[in-house]
């Protein structure tokens, strides 16, 4: 089965050949023939599973795409090959050609299809480049956003915090929850601005920076709703129990519903918070280890993944 296909391949690929050939009757190659045949021929090498092969036809199918002016299924044919390394594990050149592709659909008038290719191309990094998926989430969410896709472009920028808060990178993970929240804002999905208010608030604690993390909470107040939910009232309580380094306080807010089913990485910060020092009041579960929740602290501490340096 697999050679018939290799075989098929060539076949094509002597098609295009032929195509591209000029003559006296015959002034111009026939580029747009050639592409075709040399797509035929990547199909081929793919099922085949020979996909270096599928890779340089592909590349040869956007040759004769931009050669005949057809810069949109030149980049199609671009982001196959990206694809195609893909296939054989080689991650960094699937990802520059698919951005190379991104580029070739900006610049034939399709930013959308860019933004998706490149919210594909976040997908199939981010199991082992973090940053690099950051960097291609943030590029596909600044793409909708000039195209005022607000709510696409917003989704985007949220994988991007979330990866940053992963990272560590706690200082842009702020700036990035602000410009999700004042976008949230602006297509007035209240309830998602009450939720960054709480992840950025989770965030500054744990930068150690009190003040920014009541000044989020007093910015919210503008929203509508927001003093009178449930966010607001733990935010709150959280921030008292932490000025006054109640840990017990701090605890009970951190480890309940509302913070303990965020997303993964806001959940994770919530259970990591400290109160500085630790001379205030201790926990109740610590202190009484017969209590009925005593495996709760002991838990918490095996999922701390921000421990230490954080605060």
């Amino acid at each position: 089965m697999a050679a018939q296909k290799i075989n098929e391949a060539h076949e094509h690929i002597a098609k295009a050949e032929k195509c591209l050939k000029t003559s006296l009757t015959k002034w111009k190659p026939d580029y747009d023939s050639a592409a075709s045949e040399y797509a035929k021929a990547a199909v081929c090498f793919k099922n085949a599973k020979q996909y270096e092969q599928a890779k340089d036809a592909y590349l040869k199918e956007a040759e004769y795409h931009t050669e005949n002016k057809t810069l949109f299924h030149a980049a199609k044919a671009i982001e196959q090959a990206g694809m195609m390394m893909k296939e054989q594990k080689k991650m960094p050149e699937a990802i520059q050609y698919i951005e190379k592709a991104c580029m070739m659909y900006m610049e034939n008038g399709t930013p959308d299809t860019a933004a998706m290719a490149l919210d594909r191309a976040g997908k199939l990094i981010e199991p082992i480049n973090l940053e690099k998926a950051v960097d291609l989430y943030q590029k596909a969410a600044g793409v909708f956003e000039n195209e005022d896709r607000l709510r696409q472009a917003v989704e985007l920028l949220g994988k991007a915090s979330r990866l940053l808060v992963r990272l560590k990178r706690l200082d842009e993970a702020a700036v990035a929850l602000q410009k999700e929240k004042n976008m949230y804002k602006e297509i007035e999905n209240f309830p998602m601005c009450f939720k960054k208010t709480t992840a950025q608030v989770l965030i500054h604690l744990h930068r150690g920076d009190y003040v920014a993390a009541d000044k989020c909470v007093r910015e919210s107040y503008s929203l509508p709703g927001y003093s009178r939910s449930e966010d607001c009232v733990a935010m709150e309580t959280l921030l008292q129990g932490y000025d006054e380094q109640d840990e017990d306080q701090v605890y009970r807010v951190c480890n309940s519903p509302l913070l303990k089913y965020m997303d993964n990485d806001y959940a994770k910060l919530a259970i990591s918070l400290r109160v500085p020092g630790g001379g205030g009041k201790k926990k109740k579960a610590a202190a009484a280890p017969q209590g009925g929740a005593s495996g709760a602290p002991a838990a918490a501490e095996e999922e701390d993944d921000y421990e230490g340096g954080l605060c």
